[in-house]
């Protein structure tokens, strides 16, 4: 056969091309050209922000007191990180938060942050994540606000070498002295009266701080577009007052 007669090379190019491209086509997804991921650095630098809020809120709030203002949103932007990014970049935060005030203000200081405020962030962001009643989410954080209380007294304790419990005690007993002699009773309480009274302030305290940081994340964080359950039908029927 002469090359005038013989077939042109072109046609077998193009099968041989595509074939390879059918053969490229048919690899799995995870082999083909990698697409770039927008929410890894999205999800770095909120986590970062909130985690440095979070420690600017304690740090302003520890030299220049607001009262109970700057209190309420301790654990909110931990547990906001929670809401958009999960329980990984949450427990990130958490560390973040504290590792920045050890810096800034010494490990006593930082670890008196950490428990219980940004763990408190994690528990509500948790539940909140998990759309559960207030009632619940209110108790766990009471509990571990509880914990926290005793933990820092434990600290402290330790730092200043008196025992800060004692302290707490003898507060506790001018309290219920004066509610004994308002009432006019004659008999003195116990001991365990008194301790049992002590706890019981905690918890009361702390259920008390935990529903008012309900209600000041229900109203931010809807506005924000991460919204938290509902509260109970009174709490709105107060609300729309």
């Amino acid at each position: 056969m002469s090359i005038l007669n013989s077939p042109p090379s072109e046609p077998e190019e193009n099968s041989t091309s595509q074939s390879s491209t059918q053969k490229w086509s048919d690899q799995p997804a995870e082999l083909k050209r990698p697409q770039l991921k927008v929410d890894a650095p999205l999800r770095m630098v909120e986590t970062a922000f909130l985690a440095s809020t979070a420690s600017l809120i304690w740090f302003i709030n520890f030299y220049f007191p607001l009262g109970p203002v700057l209190r309420i949103f301790f654990p909110v932007p931990i547990a906001l990180v929670y809401l958009r990014w999960g329980k990984r970049a949450a427990w990130i935060a958490a560390v973040t938060s504290g590792l920045l005030l050890s810096v800034l203000m010494g490990p006593v200081r930082s670890l008196l942050f950490v428990m219980p405020f940004a763990f408190m962030g994690v528990l509500l962001g948790a539940t909140w994540y998990r759309r559960v009643p207030w009632l619940v989410s209110i108790t766990l954080g009471t509990l571990l606000a509880t914990l926290g209380n005793f933990f820092q007294l434990w600290l402290l304790s330790i730092l200043s070498g008196e025992d800060l419990w004692v302290y707490t005690i003898n507060q506790v007993t001018r309290l219920t002295d004066w509610i004994f002699s308002l009432f006019g009773l004659l008999s003195s309480p116990n001991v365990l009266f008194i301790q049992v009274g002590a706890v019981a302030l905690f918890i009361v305290h702390n259920f008390i701080y935990l529903f008012v940081v309900h209600l000041a994340a229900w109203l931010l964080l809807d506005r924000l577009g991460n919204p938290i359950p509902r509260p109970p039908h009174w709490v709105q029927v107060l609300m729309d007052y």
